[in-house]
């Protein structure tokens, strides 16, 4: 069934099971967007891992719910993650994503392998930053900011060459519910990691689009220089969302980090 209901809210999700003993993978979408802008990562994947994605409350198909913080999506995660069994996961969150997969390890830390944190931080953005937006698509709608959004989740080449896709990610944030939409936004607001960050003890692998105008490369990377021995990587000709726009390479280090954890699980056993 691609519907699970957690505490009251109903989740759309897809469970890929696999063969073998790779961890479970878990991924989490960014603010605006649904689970679809995985599925090129995952076909390319196939079914090397077990692999999870969901459309987080307020998105996709997924109920909205009463967002107040990041904690509310980290109960679903931790819902998600029970429901099926899978015991100890590898997360890898985008954007508000990554902040979901922060929180998740700040509150089951022995339920992680590893992070993959893509174009996110321990902070993202301002106050006054979250709540200018928020006010203008309260008044005006989704709409009034969705160029402006496209402009820093893809590169001026995705632009210019890939229109058809930039008009289904268009439609992809702007039909998104503005009460979802708002709720994420107030959650991003108020989320910080920074101490969190600094107590994270799995391996971690921080990514960066190369354009990304939401959050930069440094920004990424100060997330990285906090986390005891993260890695961190810049993925060329991206912008916000590698895995729609640069999906053969994210999916490269993906599969690296993936094997450098069981390498790590085999140096000590």
């Amino acid at each position: 069934m691609p519907f699970v209901t957690i505490g009251g809210i109903t989740l759309h999700h897809r469970h890929v099971e696999a063969n073998g003993k790779a961890r479970p993978i878990v991924f989490i979408n960014s603010l605006g967007t649904d689970f679809r802008i995985w599925d090129q990562v995952l076909s390319i994947l196939g079914r090397e891992m077990p692999s999870l994605v969901y459309d987080k409350r307020g998105h996709g198909l997924s109920d909205i719910g009463d967002i107040r913080s990041i904690d509310d999506h980290v109960d679903d995660l931790c819902g998600l993650i029970d429901h099926f069994g899978l015991g100890k996961v590898v997360l890898c969150g985008l954007s508000v994503g990554g902040l979901i997969a922060q929180g998740f390890h700040a509150r089951r830390p022995e339920g992680v392998e590893g992070l993959i944190l893509c174009d996110t931080a321990h902070k993202i953005g301002t106050i006054d930053g979250w709540n200018t937006r928020i006010a203008t698509i309260e008044s005006k709608g989704i709409q009034e900011i969705a160029d402006g959004v496209l402009k820093v989740w893809f590169t001026p080449s995705f632009h210019a060459t890939r229109s058809a896709e930039l008009d289904g990610y268009w439609n992809m944030l702007t039909r998104q519910a503005l009460a979802g939409y708002v709720g994420t936004c107030a959650a991003v607001r108020d989320a910080d990691f920074t101490e969190a960050a600094r107590r994270i003890a799995v391996p971690t692998l921080c990514i960066a689009g190369d354009q990304d105008g939401s959050t930069p490369p440094d920004l990424v990377r100060s997330l990285a220089d906090l986390i005891p021995g993260a890695r961190f990587e810049i993925i060329r000709d991206a912008g916000h969302i590698p895995c729609v726009e640069q999906p053969e390479a994210l999916t490269a280090l993906i599969r690296d980090f993936i094997a450098s954890l069981a390498l790590g699980a085999e140096t000590h056993g």
